[in-house]
């Protein structure tokens, strides 16, 4: 599905109340929040009270009593004194609030998606997840840490402000309350349509993200196609959508914003003028007219941020959509609810029974299709064929990347679906078809197949699978970084690093994937030679196509289209004639032309 495809097909946000999905999160700095909360009634208190102190100095104006109006002064001087501490202290601690919070968010999203099996990642970019754990949670914490203190302090300020202007004067207050009906409808209509588009908007954003991420972790593949062109103008395409969409949440935000602001200081002008004949008529002060003008711009000035501030909780309601359902979103691949331990010391027995699979994104072909096979403790087996036989699907469902549709698969008895996938690959060290190599230092690539070793036995395991030569060759030796996915070595070099951290693992049961495919011969000979050493005492399965570095295994199972159709050793099979003769004499004749 494309970029463009799968953001229209998303369903909009729903409503302000998906904030809802945050209490989680919030609840255990509920303290932290209450004082949070105490400072912003603080605050909005005093701003409340300012506006009777100014009463209070203008008409001290004509008082005789000078030290009165000198103690008026001093009354107000301390009230903004006070206003400043508490606003600043509301600052402190909604801002920690919010990236405390935030933080937790991040954690949470990083945790689950990384314990998601491979098949969430068929159906879901990872540019868009990164999307989602960024710019979305980024969001939240402008909300959290801004939005939502500063619009509470505003309907304090509204709700406080509105019941003092009727203490002022309730003529007046009335005439203001005539005012309301007419701003609260665009706020409604307008704030409908500016929740869809926010969220249309942050869809096209994580779609942009997982483009560019797509195209920047095959750089070399765009450009070695010439495809720049092309991946610019989808690239471009992507984040010119996500522009027009920001462009109409903009507009209409904007127009919102213009016509709320105008109608609210358009009734507050009529009021005034009112006032202004009050004042005239001597029905009421001076002092209490802007005492009333400064309530009645608190308020206004109240509503019109609360009008703005409803478009950004309208963005985080969509946000927060898209973080809850990462964080619900149902695994296809799950653990028990009461796992069963795998028994230690780990035997190695594998079977696989009846076992039919198919890849969740080709659901019409059988990746497998009825496939038993039994792997006795300590034995070394080679799974050949064409490519797309199957070889590979062995592994994976052995390492529980998927589950089966049908049939079960057991280790030393056990079905795999009983245990917890983390206990059971303990016990596995996996090298796959194309090695990972992390932004690290080579030693600590090779120390990942084990975080407790030691540096004397990192460097043992990359002697084992002839890695130590060129290791130490580079700039800083072992400690040298090897730059992003291990740009800095050749692709037979990334290989051998691979070995050495399965060496390292040093686990009952050993995946090969390929893992001599990218070497040159003399690599090639040291690292078999360094497997079979390894593979010694361990239940070992092999996948490979040259069919040289497998003539020594146990036993040789030939898969073809999902199905085994033969097994043996190397001279029974090429004797048995059929398939895995066929490619042995390709292989051989090739070889030795």
């Amino acid at each position: 599905m494309s970029d463009s495809s799968a953001v229209e097909d998303r369903p909009k946000s729903k409503r302000v109340a998906a904030l809802r999905g945050l209490v989680p999160f919030l609840w255990p700095y509920r303290g932290l929040g209450l004082l949070a909360l105490l400072a912003l009634i603080l605050t909005a208190s005093v701003s409340l009270v300012l506006p009777l102190a100014v009463r209070r100095v203008i008409d001290g104006f004509n008082d005789a009593d000078a030290g009165l109006l000198d103690k008026y002064f001093a009354a107000a001087l301390g009230i903004a004194g006070l206003l400043a501490l508490g606003t600043g202290l509301r600052y402190y601690l909604v801002t920690r609030l919010g990236e405390r919070v935030v933080a937790d968010i991040r954690r949470a999203l990083f945790d689950r998606v990384l314990g998601m099996s491979p098949a969430f990642f068929e159906r879901i970019l990872t540019g868009e997840v990164l999307s989602r754990i960024t710019t979305d949670t980024t969001l939240i914490l402008s909300v959290i840490g801004s939005s939502v203190s500063v619009a509470l302090r505003n309907v304090l300020i509204l709700l406080g402000g509105l019941v003092l202007l009727f203490l002022t004067s309730a003529k007046l207050t009335g005439l203001v309350l005539l005012i309301v009906p007419a701003i609260i409808v665009p706020i409604v209509v307008l704030g409908r349509r500016l929740r869809a588009l926010s969220r249309e908007n942050q869809d096209w954003i994580a779609a942009s993200s997982g483009s560019a991420s797509e195209a920047l972790t095959s750089v070399q593949t765009v450009q070695a196609f010439t495809h720049e062109g092309a991946t610019r103008a989808q690239f471009a395409e992507v984040t010119e959508k996500s522009f027009v969409s920001a462009k109409a949440r903009i507009r209409t935000r904007a127009v919102m914003t213009v016509i709320v602001i105008f109608l609210t200081f358009a009734g507050i002008v009529g009021v005034l003028w009112v006032g202004a004949r009050d004042v005239r008529a001597g029905e009421m002060s001076v002092g209490a007219l802007i005492q009333f003008v400064i309530y009645a711009v608190m308020v206004a000035g109240a509503v019109g941020a609360l009008s703005e501030i409803w478009g950004e909780l309208q963005r985080a309601a969509g946000a927060t959509e898209r973080l809850v359902e990462l964080l619900n979103t149902e695994d296809s691949v799950k653990d028990p609810v009461r796992p069963v331990p795998l028994p230690r010391p780990v035997r190695g027995e594998i079977a696989f029974e009846e076992v039919t699979f198919r890849y969740p994104a080709r659901p019409e072909a059988s990746a497998l299709n009825g496939v038993s096979l039994h792997v006795s403790p300590g034995e070394t087996v080679a799974l050949v064929g064409p490519s797309g036989a199957g070889k590979t699907t062995i592994l994976q469902l052995l390492m529980r990347f998927y589950d089966p549709q049908s049939g079960r698969i057991t280790l030393d008895g056990i079905a795999l679906p009983d245990m917890a996938r983390s206990d059971f690959r303990q016990a596995i060290a996996l090298v796959p078809q194309d090695p990972v190599i992390f932004a690290t230092s080579a030693r600590e690539n090779i120390r990942f197949g084990r975080l407790d070793a030691t540096d004397a036995e990192v460097e043992a395991a990359a002697k084992a699978a002839a890695a130590h030569d060129f290791l130490t060759a580079l700039p800083q030796g072992y400690d040298s970084y090897l730059g992003e996915r291990g740009v800095m070595l050749s692709g037979g070099q990334k290989q051998r690093v691979a070995i050495a951290r399965a060496i390292l693992r040093d686990a009952p049961i050993l995946l090969l994937d390929e893992a001599t495919s990218a070497l040159d011969a003399e690599s090639e000979r040291l690292v078999q030679a360094a497997v079979e050493r390894l593979a010694e005492g361990r239940t070992t399965l092999v996948v490979a196509h040259r069919l040289a570095t497998v003539k020594r295994a146990d036993r040789i199972v030939v898969f073809d289209k999902g199905r085994i159709v033969a097994q043996g050793t190397h001279d029974a099979l090429v004797a048995e004639g059929g398939l895995y003769a066929r490619l042995a004499r390709l292989q051989f004749t090739e070889g030795a032309v």
